[in-house]
């Protein structure tokens, strides 16, 4: 006779239903594993034998059989030994053999305790849209599979508690749904601590309105940081879904934390310029993700960005313009999304003054041009808004007035992002960065003199096609900020001023010498 328990694999953030088939009969005591099983899963046994034994009962002279079925789907990782040790228990009478409805996950220790897993939210996910009515992983995975509908989750500390609860000895209590308040989305950080720069806040207040790229340029010591880390704190709050999204990459890569078990801020990934390019889009043999996918639906924070190694940066340039990268290798292919809002920030030249009106460049023209050189046109192209960050005065800095809040900053952008969410209501677009060039000029609709400025401007300073529809997705930004479905010239103005910066910085050595 054959006995069925059913469990959930995955790979990348790809759940499937499994099903662990288990057949026993009297003979020397084994447990043998198929169903094209690594040897992570291999492993499973030796962790199952001891578990069983530790937790004071006996398996006998069973020779146990184990499929893990469809076989045709390789398995890795330590998710499926609860699956597996209950099927061990069901034949042995130590629980019943009627499981129907339950899926178990999670990792078996030798003690028989029940250890947590990753990607335990993507995995119940999937087990309440195949039906499964009862989920039991481990107890510190149960917060995190909570927010999931329609299925219960039971968190379990060890094997002798499983079993009383399926024997109906001594029941557990399923987790309660994870409450969400106004404490999920505070922070202590806040615009209002800047001071000065204010051309920079109007930058950004563009940039986080239409979910846009944005490069950061100037001296050492002006607040470039200081500024980016409050980036999260004036965009739009996030949805649930968008929490769910980022919380189960999170879960995938084991980075979240046990007393926030879903992600309501939005990622800031600050990402340090030692990164590699495994570390920032993702890889390995069994695909994890990287810093970008980590960053999904916030900031990723690229600081020092000329000292990233060139073939790193070149990595960024798929994943910026589709949302999401692919990472393939022998055992498949993994997608994981990856849509941010990438912040760089960066010195104009190797000692940090080059144009500063304060202290002395001591670069040569050709060691500001390599330094330059390190970010190619193409990534530049894909970042919509640069502004330049200058010396704080001394006045600023010792004001006693407190600048313009994160509150007040959110309030007018929130209002932006209303309206972009009407107008792409029925569509897979979230903000304006997101429009794709089948309705560019459809929703991007420009009066007469900003069609004119628009098109002088593509003539005087050789905008690329894409940095064209960049700026016309900026222009549309402009206009939603104040109120205008029509883009006016001034819009289009304040776009193209957004994208100055490369033809100051990134000129050739003659024009530096110039400067």
């Amino acid at each position: 006779m054959v006995t069925k328990i059913s469990s959930i694999g995955l790979f990348g953030l790809n759940a499937f239903p499994v099903k662990v088939e288990i057949s026993a009969s009297q003979g020397v005591p084994t447990l043998d594993i198929g169903g094209l099983a690594d040897q992570s899963v291999q492993e499973s046994r030796m962790r199952i034998k001891a578990a069983i034994q530790n937790s004071g009962m006996k398996t006998g002279s069973l020779k146990c059989v184990i499929n893990l079925s469809p076989s045709g789907i390789r398995k890795s990782g330590s998710c499926y030994d609860l699956a597996i040790l209950a099927a061990v228990l069901s034949v042995t009478g130590y629980i019943p053999k009627e499981l129907d409805g339950k899926a178990f996950i999670g990792e078996v220790s030798l003690s028989g305790d029940i250890c947590g897993i990753q990607g335990a939210l993507a995995m119940a996910i999937e087990a309440a849209a195949n039906g499964i009515g009862e989920l039991y992983l481990p107890y510190e995975n149960a917060a995190e599979a909570s927010v999931v509908k329609n299925i219960r989750i039971y968190g379990v500390r060890n094997v002798s508690e499983l079993a009383a609860h399926l024997c109906g000895r001594r029941l557990i209590r399923p987790a309660e749904p994870l409450p969400i308040t106004e404490e999920n989305y505070r922070t202590d950080l806040d615009f209002a601590d800047v001071k000065g720069q204010e051309a920079v806040k109007s930058a950004i207040e563009v940039a986080a309105a239409g979910f846009h790229n944005m490069l950061m340029i100037g001296p050492p010591g002006t607040g470039k940081s200081m500024i980016a880390k409050r980036i999260p704190t004036v965009l739009p709050r996030m949805s649930f879904e968008e929490s769910i999204e980022t919380t189960k990459i999170h879960s995938v890569a084991g980075v979240l934390s046990p007393d926030q078990p879903l992600v309501t801020h939005r990622p800031f990934r600050n990402v340090s310029h030692t990164a590699s390019s495994v570390g920032l889009i993702g890889g390995g043999s069994t695909p994890k993700p990287g810093e970008i996918s980590l960053a999904h639906n916030g900031v990723l924070f690229l600081d020092e960005f000329p000292e990233f190694d060139r073939r790193v940066l070149e990595t960024l340039r798929q994943p910026l313009e589709n949302g999401e990268i692919t990472i393939s290798r022998a055992a498949g292919a993994v997608t994981y999304p990856c849509n941010i809002m990438l912040v760089a920030a960066m010195n104009p030249c190797p000692c940090g003054n080059y144009g500063s009106k304060v202290r002395k460049c001591t670069c040569s023209v050709q060691q500001v041009s390599r330094y330059l050189g390190k970010i190619s046109q193409p990534i530049l192209d894909r970042i919509d808004i640069q502004t330049e960050v200058s010396s704080v005065s001394y006045d600023d800095l010792a004001g006693s007035g407190k600048s313009e809040s994160s509150a007040a900053m959110a309030e007018r952008i929130a209002a932006a992002r209303e309206i972009q969410q009407k107008r792409f209501r029925g569509t897979n677009i979230r903000a304006n960065s997101g429009i794709t060039p089948d309705i560019l000029h459809e929703v991007c609709v420009l009066d007469e003199k900003a069609g004119s400025y628009l098109k002088l401007a593509f003539e005087k300073t050789g905008l690329s096609a894409r940095a064209y529809d960049r700026v016309l997705k900026v222009a549309r930004t402009c206009a939603d900020l104040d109120g205008s479905e029509i883009i006016q010239k001034a819009h289009i103005a304040r776009a193209v001023s957004y994208r100055s910066l490369d033809r100051k910085y990134w000129g050739n050595s003659l024009s530096l010498s110039q400067q």
